[in-house]
């Protein structure tokens, strides 16, 4: 694929970071299983690596961009920030061994899992969660500035601790090895436990962050069996060059000022996106 459209799909692959937290995965994994179809077993492989690395320099860009006051709130959770880093080197390991029949059909089912659990279980189109519930003393929305009213803070709040430790390790670990990111599943807690969309997928970078940290590094010292010209490990280091020329100028130029969506809206776009990715991947 052109260089000049792989910069432009980096443009998308910026917007879905900022606006849904995937940090590109969604985005990479489908065009780079596009672009290198004919790796035959190294397709699934190579695009999984790829993803990695642009999500997380993607994840490191929108961390740095993102306010002070909004990272505070994931301080203390040490103990998931660790699992979560185990579990993303575990499954880039395991993804390197793994036949690309399953690498390509666990993303879509993956996909597929998800988006119908968002769809009819409750909770991640209406905010859940005390906070969602308790608007204010009188029921209302504290909108108004009721007593009860919740600020976005205290969403934040419930949002960054949306997620038990205890997940850290399955989170990273399915995120890594499919090429997908982590968003997929802290985004859905962080939901459940009352966060907006805005604080949900703003939470979701850094911590993609610590989850392809350890999986770029396992990537870029496997090497796939089929050498490409621009390869380092199973990373195609051109494509990610592209897309995150394209990536990196949006996600500074919106992380600061992040467009405001409806909520339903909102959360929509996340569902219609990953089916998006699922059908793409299903049918390359």
């Amino acid at each position: 694929m052109d260089f000049l459209v792989l910069v432009l799909v980096g443009a998308l692959v910026g917007l879905t970071t900022v606006l849904f937290g995937f940090g590109g995965g969604f985005v990479t994994v489908p065009i780079i299983t596009l672009i290198h179809a004919d790796l035959g077993s190294d397709t699934a492989r190579v695009a999984a690596a790829t993803s990695a690395l642009v999500m997380l320099v993607n994840a490191v860009i929108s961390t740095i961009s993102t306010k002070r006051e909004a990272l505070a709130h994931l301080k203390g959770e040490w103990r998931l920030f660790i699992l979560l880093a185990a579990g993303g080197a575990f499954g880039a390991f395991c993804a390197e061994f793994a036949p690309e029949t399953l690498l390509k059909w666990g993303f879509v089912i993956y996909i597929a899992v998800t988006a119908i659990d968002l769809l009819v279980r409750p909770g991640f189109f209406r905010r859940g969660g005390a906070k969602a519930r308790r608007k204010d003393g009188n029921g209302g929305d504290g909108r108004n500035g009721g007593a009860g009213a919740v600020s976005d803070a205290d969403d934040l709040g419930d949002g960054g601790r949306g997620i038990a430790a205890l997940f850290g390790f399955p989170i990273g670990g399915l995120a890594s090895f499919l090429g997908v990111g982590g968003s997929v599943m802290t985004v859905p807690m962080m939901r459940r436990s009352g966060a907006t969309m805005t604080v949900a997928t703003t939470l979701a970078n850094p911590l993609t962050l610590v989850i392809m940290l350890p999986a770029v590094l396992v990537t870029i010292t496997t090497h796939a069996s089929t050498e490409v010209p621009g390869m380092v490990g199973s990373v195609d280091l051109r494509s990610a060059l592209a897309l995150l020329i394209g990536a990196i100028p949006l996600i500074i130029l919106l992380r600061r000022r992040v467009p405001e969506i409806p909520e339903i809206v909102h959360a929509w776009g996340y569902v219609i996106l990953l089916i998006t990715a699922g059908v793409v991947v299903a049918v390359s």
